[in-house]
């Protein structure tokens, strides 16, 4: 059996693939970790806004939880295994990842968060909180999230990482593994963020915009996944020759793996899609009833207006 075309101590063989299976722990220090610390993180901010009485919304706190939970499941479980030597259990994490993990992140509002929780420095300073409201205004920030960049980066990603060779390369190492997963997350973050726009960011565009924005992106989603599809052979070296012990037809796999990149394409246009519709009709709400509550106290004010101009104009032409 040739094992050359896995790197990472991968000649344990697998028993064949179920849910199962897939789901039990298996130990991934950096995205544990990592993991653990963003929630712990998360947490002290919103516990230090409400010692200090102020509200934090539930919601938020949930999707971030779930959002970085998805992260665990898809790394910290035997899926990191068998996506060494399966490229539809890689797929999954893949699209869990870049697009599932960003949206949940971001509608936690972290950014947000932190600027509320963190205190402003002593006059003079530079406290982490003025370090993040200077990365958020730089030059840097409006780059990345500027869809003149974060499109490409989102398509390339899919692209220039498995029609190249630069996937084999990365999957010979734990390290060229933990930088793709890292690479994933970031590139969904920078696209999903001004799109979902709860969190304040350089780049901030209408409703309108923010809709032809994500689906921008997502036809050459769906036109990846479709091409992996219709591959006539194995076109990933890392996957042409799975252990004989999960018994699989490599050609179907990848199949499988294309399939399941198509599908992924729709579940964050829907959930962004939803997010978006929801945040417009409060915009909308809240809108409305300024000006409500602006009418009511211009309104009499107007009058005046109105009748002091009447009578100047009655003085005049007399």
């Amino acid at each position: 059996m040739d094992h050359s075309g896995h790197g990472m101590d991968m000649d344990m063989d697998l028993p064949p693939f179920t849910l199962g299976r897939g789901l039990e722990f298996s130990f991934d220090a950096f995205f544990l970790f990592g993991s653990l610390i963003a929630l712990a993180l998360y947490g002290w901010a919103v516990l230090r806004l409400r010692r200090r009485g102020d509200s934090w919304p539930l919601g938020r706190t949930v999707a971030f939880a779930v959002g970085v939970l998805t992260v665990m499941l898809a790394v910290c479980t035997k899926l990191n295994d068998y996506g060494m030597v399966m490229f539809s259990v890689h797929m999954v994490q893949h699209m869990v990842i870049s697009m599932i993990t960003p949206i949940l992140v971001l509608l936690g509002a972290p950014v947000t968060l932190a600027l509320r929780a963190l205190p402003p420095a002593a006059r003079g300073h530079k406290g982490p909180r003025e370090l993040l409201l200077m990365l958020l205004h730089s030059r840097y920030m409006k780059v990345i999230t500027h869809p003149a960049f974060t499109i490409p980066m989102f398509i390339a990603s899919l692209y220039a990482l498995y029609f190249t060779p630069l996937f084999d390369f990365l999957m010979e190492s734990r390290t060229g593994h933990v930088a793709m997963m890292l690479h994933f997350l970031a590139v969904g973050l920078i696209f999903f963020w001004p799109i979902m726009g709860i969190d304040p960011g350089p780049h901030r565009p209408g409703y309108v915009m923010r809709m032809l924005e994500l689906f921008a992106g997502m036809p050459f989603h769906a036109f990846f996944g479709i091409a992996v599809m219709m591959a006539s052979q194995p076109m990933i070296k890392t996957y042409a020759n799975p252990p004989a012990s999960l018994g699989i037809d490599p050609l179907l796999d990848q199949q499988w793996g294309g399939g399941i990149a198509w599908a992924f394409s729709e579940i964050p246009s829907v959930l962004v899609l939803i997010a978006l519709v929801y945040q417009w009709y409060h915009s909308e709400q809240r809108a409305a009833r300024r000006s409500d509550r602006a009418e009511e106290r211009n309104g009499d004010k107007e009058l005046e207006a109105y009748n002091s101009y009447l009578a100047s104009l009655q003085a005049r032409g007399q």
